[in-house]
């Protein structure tokens, strides 16, 4: 019934400096996105079912800087999660489902490439399922009145925005330091519930 993330969604002010960063250095092809007036939602393929999105509205601000796993009280820049379904069949059985459960769900939303069901998880999560309804063949493809500039550059990566690599680490030097949870690997494989990989 589930195949993966279909995206998570985050806020950013800056569009373009988002297509560069996701696009062009780390390589995550540009596949779609929406757009009006008063706001862009663009998306980047992650793998063959994993995608992560960006809004792009003139009100956002930068989120505030957190380091991964810290508590805060501070506004993050979520938006959602949506996990993918297989078909609409799946989406419309999953609906009735959390509706039998006493949710609120509302939709389905026909956004062109998907088709999405909204609801809230019990901690107050956001959370969207999507049936992928498009096998897009020659992306991006667009729905936007007025694209952001980097976007009509295509949907691969483009060369030359960041330095090249010039100090490459040594396997020699590939370590970790502990952190949380470090002890679980050695246990896991003495206890044969786990099999150590990488090393």
């Amino acid at each position: 019934m589930y195949n993966g993330i279909n995206h998570l969604a985050f806020i950013t002010k800056d569009m373009n400096k988002t297509i560069r960063f996701y696009r062009d250095l780390l390589g995550f092809p540009l596949v779609a996105g929406v757009g009006t007036p008063e706001f862009k939602h663009y998306f980047f393929k992650i793998t063959d079912t994993d995608m992560i999105a960006f809004f792009a509205y003139d009100q956002a601000t930068p989120m505030e800087y957190k380091f991964h796993g810290v508590p805060t009280s501070k506004p993050l820049g979520f938006d959602h999660v949506s996990i993918g379904v297989d078909s609409k069949e799946a989406l419309f059985t999953l609906k009735d489902r959390l509706e039998a459960a006493g949710l609120e769900v509302t939709g389905a939303v026909d956004h062109g490439f998907i088709w999405s069901i909204y609801l809230f998880d019990p901690n107050n999560i956001p959370l969207e399922f999507s049936w992928q309804n498009l096998d897009i063949l020659a992306p991006p493809v667009l729905a936007d009145d007025a694209p952001a500039e980097y976007a009509l550059e295509g949907s691969d990566p483009q060369p030359g925005h960041w330095p090249e690599v010039r100090a490459v680490t040594p396997p020699e030097q590939w370590t970790a330091y502990p952190g949380a949870g470090h002890e679980m690997r050695p246990i896991a494989v003495e206890q044969k519930r786990a099999i150590a990989v990488g090393e």
